[in-house]
């Protein structure tokens, strides 16, 4: 812990055996910077994510019918109407890199591989995949060593790289919409145990499995491990700061109780598969411990890119307590048939319904003289539009927050028809600070999401 004149540094950690607790933005590491974090601009950190839905949407049921502020929410749409001005929905972005283009089948590898990268894949199935950069990669390498982690990958569904998952593409492009480099796929991180001590642990313990167990077998709270050094950081602070602490110390300890009890229960809902330990059995909850993860990593500072797949590309999970344990892939094949349309609309509204979840999470969050809404650029989007007939065009893209008072949310945009999603990225990156020439197939960027 580094405490001059009794500021903190922004790097405190709050530290023990096998705990390295990163502390949300406080009102006593302002004068470190030299002047307040403001909600427009200063010295707040912005954050980037990205959330990615497979097997498409049922665009009917997402598309507002008006343009502009007065938009309305669709039913599919319909759970992040409560945030109308710290959203855009935006209609006629484009990820033609998705298409077979001479390829043939492969909808699915290719919507996911090209998502973030802009870039269309090398078909194979062998150790010779391809694709290029992503989006996210790019702002965290221009972020190394300004934060713990240059970026987060999370997942719910299987993450293995090896082997043919979509007619001749290798499951490393349905699995991940990351990649460092065009041969190098970041996998997902899937289990919430591991997300957590990657967070909240020091380095060996997070590696060391051995040490995992020995905790495990005592259940001793990471929080304890350093409760020495938080019982010091207490006796530094304001109230206000101590408040904002005790709180975040609180969210980290009861997140922590939820992955121990996925990991004591150990009913199995879906015949003949495993449950991994820790992820919680009921989809929802596995999803909102996710995003709950995420939020604590943005607001501790200790990354500020992330992505999120809510399910891998192709995903058959099923949603029974939804009331849909039809497989979703198979659904997403839905000839038009109106009761097949039905369920498949409402697995995209129970995934937006999450992701109103975490974007509720972000508001209700301060950072600075703001909130981690403020303070993030959300997009949530998938790459494909009508899954029945593998669109990659009119793509379903949602992008929240007020990128530090650059983004003027609270509209329905519509591009006209082939503006590359890349496009979308170049300007959020930008807002970043980081300005590449081109990624992928973008000629430009997008409008319009800094107009009042």
């Amino acid at each position: 812990m580094f405490i001059t004149r009794k500021h903190l540094s922004r790097r405190v950690l709050l530290r023990g055996v096998g705990a390295a607790i990163a502390l949300p933005f406080l009102d006593a590491m302002i004068p470190a910077f030299g002047a307040p974090a403001t909600s427009e601009g200063g010295n707040a950190a912005l954050r980037l994510a990205f959330v990615y839905i497979p097997n498409g949407a049922v665009m009917a049921d997402w598309t507002p019918t008006a343009a502009g502020t007065d938009f309305n929410f669709t039913s599919i749409l319909k759970p992040l109407e409560k945030y109308r001005e710290d959203v855009f929905v935006l209609t006629g972005l484009a990820a033609n890199n998705g298409n077979a283009l001479g390829d043939g089948g492969g909808d699915h590898a290719r919507a996911a591989a090209s998502f973030l990268t802009g870039v269309h894949p090398k078909k194979t199935s062998g150790a010779d995949i391809r694709s290029g950069i992503s989006a996210d990669q790019l702002v965290a390498k221009s972020l190394d060593g300004k934060t713990r982690l240059s970026s987060l990958e999370l997942g719910c569904d299987d993450t293995r790289l090896v082997g043919s998952c979509d007619t001749g593409y290798s499951c490393a492009y349905t699995n991940t919409i990351v990649w460092r480099g065009p041969n190098s796929p970041l996998p997902p991180e899937t289990n919430p145990r591991l997300v957590f001590e990657r967070l909240f642990g020091s380095e060996d313990f997070s590696v060391d499995p051995a040490v995992r167990v020995r905790r495990a077998g005592y259940r001793k709270s990471i929080l304890d491990m350093a409760r020495e050094r938080t019982a010091t950081l207490m006796n530094t602070i304001g109230p206000a700061d101590k408040r904002k602490v005790d709180e975040y110390l609180y969210a980290i300890r009861e997140t922590e109780k939820r992955i121990e009890t996925a990991e004591r229960d150990n009913r199995n809902i879906t015949p003949q598969i495993e449950k991994p330990s820790g992820v919680p059995i009921i989809y929802g909850d596995y999803m909102k411990l996710m995003y709950d993860l995420k939020v604590l990593a943005f607001q501790a500072d200790i990354t500020r890119v992330a992505t999120t797949m809510v399910a891998r590309e192709g995903s058959v999970r099923v949603y029974p307590e939804i009331g849909v344990p039809d497989p979703h892939h198979p659904l997403s094949h839905h000839r038009n048939d109106p009761e097949t349309l039905a369920r498949l609309s409402k697995i995209n509204q129970h995934h937006m319904d999450l992701f109103a979840y975490f974007i509720g999470r972000l508001k209700a969050t301060q950072d600075g003289d703001g909130t981690l809404l403020d303070h993030s650029m959300v997009v949530y989007g998938g790459g494909l539009s009508d899954s029945n007939r593998h669109l990659h065009e009119n793509l379903p893209v949602v992008v929240a927050g007020r990128g530090n008072g650059k983004l003027k949310p609270g509209r329905h945009v519509i591009y006209e028809k082939q503006v590359p999603v890349t496009n979308l990225y170049m300007t959020l990156m930008g807002h970043m600070g980081v300005r590449p020439e081109s990624i992928g197939d973008s000629n430009g960027q997008a409008a319009f999401l800094s107009d009042t």
